[in-house]
């Protein structure tokens, strides 16, 4: 019986032939191991860890979605399961070595969201941690996946999860597999309340746990929409830039392995779009991505900018990223754009040099809680006011960078009101010289963007990741 996930996806199945040629006679479980104990031991980021590990070990077809099934889906339903495990071992599942930890979620995940019988995922999960953690600890293992085998996931909520009705944030931070504080600055930002009911912070909760679609961008100049549709894609519903992949490796696409297309989210695109397309008097020759890494806005700004005449410095710090994104604008239109190592908050650059800024700052990454589900476990409730100092610094650099009449887009990937709306708050508050323009007009096909004059994406109205866009123009003064 083919092996299937309750959101439908199929994962693999290896074959008599053993599939791929991974660490021992299961390949996938072992890879979908190994990424787990990374991320847990050393922060790894599975989206980077994964793909090379599946190019490393030889993993294709079936066994290569299995492994990125049981990777993902151990990932989003982390805490969850960790609640579960916490009522069927005898000490606190904190205690638990982590060797043996990421067993117990890759079991738990078997068990409880997919269709593998719960003999065979008991079975191949035990076998899996004889190799890589002992007969002794093994054993261990076993005695708890088989108290977790004992009740399907729904049964199992029910007794771990707060009541919602004196608790509603505990118990869709448990029923939904997010921190706690990540439910309380979600249901702030979409403007809900406890007492009133969090319908809508639930389903972007919901959305969090899906697989999302892949997205493509058809590099301004080097590729057209028209070129990924007849590779099998489909147009995508608001970028004129983008496509959807239904099925498939987008690596194998002829247009991608030219660089002629990449896969970009399509509110990245649509930020992107967006301070391209405000009006400006006077000239456009001089656009600047302030925190350019690893380049995907980069390269399609640049791509926008030569189709003017005009050009993109793109400036990142770190040198690593930096050669990234000089890769990336280099592929996009020729001599649209140069990659420059440069602190933005300390920049090399004169005051009003350019026509168009973007700063897509760093942030916490919650808006991005589909594609990196393990970042949602690597942040704290501390982690967006830590951040918020250099993404006051970064805008306000930004705008003394802009001639006057000239255009900052301010982004982040993240919706949390301290990241977005307060940062530009506090940024406004401390200049004169700033015009607030409503960024839903310079996306007018996008329904439901418009906080107040700021944009924001979601998951699950959009079918985006959830990307925050303000757009200010500087005044003479």
């Amino acid at each position: 019986m083919p092996y299937q996930s309750r959101s439908g996806h199929r994962p693999a199945r290896r074959d008599s032939k053993g599939g791929g040629r991974g660490t021992g006679p299961d390949p996938a479980r072992r890879v979908a191991y190994d990424v787990l104990k990374a991320v847990h031991d050393r922060d790894a980021y599975a989206n980077l860890l994964l793909p090379s590990m599946l190019r490393e070990r030889k993993l294709a077809g079936r066994d290569a979605a299995l492994a990125t099934e049981l990777s993902y889906g151990t990932l989003r339903h982390q805490g969850s399961y960790d609640a579960i495990l916490d009522a069927c071992v005898d000490r606190s599942i904190s205690s638990v070595d982590s060797d043996v930890l990421p067993i117990l979620r890759l079991g738990a995940h078997q068990l409880l969201n997919t269709k593998i019988p719960p003999h065979a995922a008991v079975s191949a999960t035990i076998t899996l941690a004889r190799r890589v953690v002992g007969t002794h600890r093994a054993r261990f293992a076993n005695a708890v996946l088989r108290k977790v085998a004992a009740r399907d996931l729904g049964e199992w909520l029910d007794i771990v999860a707060p009541d919602g009705g004196t608790d509603l944030v505990g118990h869709l931070a448990v029923t939904h597999s997010h921190p706690r504080w990540i439910v309380e600055a979600l249901a702030e930002a979409l403007g809900e309340d406890p007492a009133g009911g969090l319908a809508e912070t639930e389903r972007l909760l919901v959305a969090h746990n899906e697989r999302p679609q892949v997205t493509l961008v058809a590099k301004p100049g080097r590729a057209s929409i028209a070129d990924l549709v007849n590779s099998g894609a489909v147009p995508a519903r608001f970028s004129p830039y983008g496509v959807y992949l239904p099925e498939g490796d987008p690596a194998l696409l002829r247009e991608v392995k030219q660089q002629r297309a990449a896969v970009q989210d399509e509110a990245s695109q649509l930020v992107a779009l967006a301070l391209s397309r405000v009006g400006l008097d006077g000239g456009d020759a001089h656009w600047l991505d302030a925190c350019a890494g690893p380049g995907g806005k980069a390269a399609l700004l640049a791509g926008l900018a030569g189709k003017r005449g005009a050009r993109l410095v793109a400036a990142e710090l770190q040198p690593a990223r930096a050669r990234l994104v000089a890769g990336a604008v280099r592929r996009s239109v020729r001599d649209a754009g140069r990659t420059v190592v440069a602190d933005s908050t300390r920049p090399p650059w004169r005051a009003g040099s350019f026509d168009r800024v973007l700063v897509d700052a760093p942030c916490t990454g919650l808006g991005a809680l589909r594609r990196r589900p393990e970042a949602r476990w690597r942040r704290d409730a501390g982690s967006a006011a830590e951040l918020v100092p250099l993404q006051r610094s970064l805008l306000d650099r930004a705008l003394d960078a802009t001639r006057p009449g000239g255009v900052v887009a301010y982004v982040t990937c993240s919706p949390h009101l301290a990241e977005t709306r307060g940062v530009v708050g506090e940024v406004l508050a401390e200049r004169s010289d700033v015009t607030v323009l409503r960024a839903a007009d310079y996306l007018d096909d996008v329904p439901g963007l418009a906080v107040g004059d700021y944009a924001q994406f979601w998951p699950h109205r959009h079918g985006t990741d959830a990307m925050f866009l303000a757009l200010l123009r500087r005044r003479s003064g």
